[in-house]
């Protein structure tokens, strides 16, 4: 039997995706669930699994494409028992990026058939990252440990790092994320290695620092990969490059003209010594009971906005045009802005607000990482309150950030400076900084902006002050 697969409403009702890449071919045989495509949305770089175990009998878009949603992606053939049954669709709550894959069968059928011979024969519904169960009741979290999927070499040699190495065995990984320690997490990422893979050779064990330089080792004495000659990103002769204006970029650019001609924007400038947070920051990295956290100046200014919003709610709204009204939010889901080679993307940290320093750090520091790799997910980036960017990173002491649609406020961090400043009466070198605050000023006066930014300063000037705000 022939089954077509359509490309899905990969989340958020966006139309098309752009083919990054296929993993398979015509003529391979697939797993339930293997990775057959990347595509890109215009939020995200989106995994698409196969929901049928058969042979690819076509392809039909090649790699930089641009594929609308429901159109024809992939043909397979399969047998008729392994179309599965549908699944019931699982709770709001459950489902995650990719929910609602459709595929459709052609198969030789009756132009009659009785309802339940086409239950029968109806294709399963991709949910999450692959089909969905052919149970009809609601599909449950798994528990942390509580499986494997074996994988063949091939595929692992795709989802490892690209020093990791080769295999010519199968692997076993978990279907959860390992377990293991702030530390060794850290300790791993800090030297490129994939804790998953090191979990497969330790099924059921909490992975300890020891297996990672076990990993470790191996890699140091694995053959070198392949290098490709570089070439040249423009021919010879052209002198200019024209690029498709597509994904990212294209949705970037449509949110911010459309902020910038809907919300009036103001933007208000602070420059102040935070030598004080330097050293708490300081004090923090001899603390052997925070190994394995890397707390920075933007957590810290993080938790201040957290705090200050508190005290000027007017930043944490938005303005209502078809309802006509003011919709004041009670949380913070804060925006952090991160750039990154498919362009500029702000992913948010739910509930920022209920989070302590050490976990508003570590959730910085995931968004980053997952947003440069690419893999951050399009439910990631939405529903923001408040946004900070860092342009301090570029080496800018300020900026006049525009507004992410929806939101009131953003806070650009400027570059930490050690500079020449008064200091109880004295010149002395302090850390300095300038922070810029953008706000909608159709919710926003500009005494409530500049209490905002007093509050979110006087934490970096003394941290102290942050058991007072309330």
């Amino acid at each position: 039997m022939i089954a077509e697969f359509r490309l899905p409403d990969l989340g958020e009702g966006l139309p098309e995706a752009e083919i990054v890449q296929w993993h398979v071919a015509e003529g391979d045989t697939v797993t339930l669930n293997q990775t057959i495509a990347e595509v890109e949305t215009a939020k995200a770089i989106v995994e698409i699994p196969s929901p049928y175990a058969g042979t690819v009998q076509g392809l039909h878009a090649a790699a930089g494409d641009v594929v609308e949603v429901g159109s024809p992606l992939v043909s397979f053939e399969v047998e008729g028992a392994d179309a599965g049954t549908p699944a019931a669709p699982p709770a709001e709550a459950d489902r995650e990026v990719g929910a609602g894959l459709a595929v459709e069968t052609v198969a030789e059928a009756p132009l009659e058939a009785p309802a339940d011979d086409i239950a029968a024969r109806a294709t399963p519904n991709l949910v999450g990252y692959g089909a969905a169960p052919s149970s009809g009741s609601r599909p449950r979290r798994r528990a942390r440990g509580g499986g494997t999927v074996t994988i063949d070499p091939d595929t692992a040699v795709r989802e490892a790092a690209p020093h990791d190495v080769l295999r010519t065995e199968p692997i076993d990984l978990p279907l959860e994320r390992p377990r293991s320690t702030p530390p060794v997490r850290k300790f791993a990422k800090d030297h490129g290695i994939d804790l998953v893979l090191v979990a497969a050779a330790h099924p059921g064990e909490t992975v300890t620092r020891a297996h990672v330089e076990e990993y470790a080792a191996r890699l140091e004495t694995a053959p070198p990969a392949p290098v490709a000659a570089p070439t040249s990103p423009v021919p010879a002769g052209d002198r200019v490059t024209r690029t498709p204006i597509r994904g990212v970029r294209k949705n970037t650019a449509a949110a911010m003209v459309q902020s910038a001609f809907t919300a009036p924007h103001a933007t208000t400038f602070l420059t102040l010594d935070v030598t004080a947070t330097t050293e708490l920051l300081a004090s923090l990295k001899t603390d052997r009971a925070l190994d394995g956290h890397r707390i920075g100046v933007l957590a810290i200014v993080a938790k201040a906005v957290c705090l200050a919003l508190g005290r000027t709610p007017a930043l944490n709204a938005k303005w209502d045009e078809a309802a006509g009204e003011i919709v004041e939010h009670h949380y913070v889901t804060l925006g952090i802005a991160a750039a990154t080679d498919r362009g500029l993307v702000v992913p948010v940290i739910p509930d920022a607000d209920r989070l302590d320093l050490v976990d508003l750090a570590d959730a910085i520091a995931d968004l980053a990482a997952t947003a440069r790799a690419g893999r951050t997910a399009p439910a990631a980036m939405t529903g923001g309150t408040f946004s900070i960017t860092n342009v301090g990173v570029f080496g800018v002491d300020a900026g006049t950030p525009i507004l992410n649609p929806g939101e009131a406020g953003i806070l650009a961090v400027g570059a930490l400076r050690r500079t020449p400043w008064e200091h109880h009466g004295e010149i002395a070198l302090r850390d300095v900084l300038t922070l810029s605050l953008s706000f909608d000023h159709r919710l926003v006066d500009g005494a409530e902006a500049a209490r905002f930014l007093t509050d979110v300063a006087g934490v970096l000037r003394e941290p102290g002050r942050a058991m007072l705000l309330r």
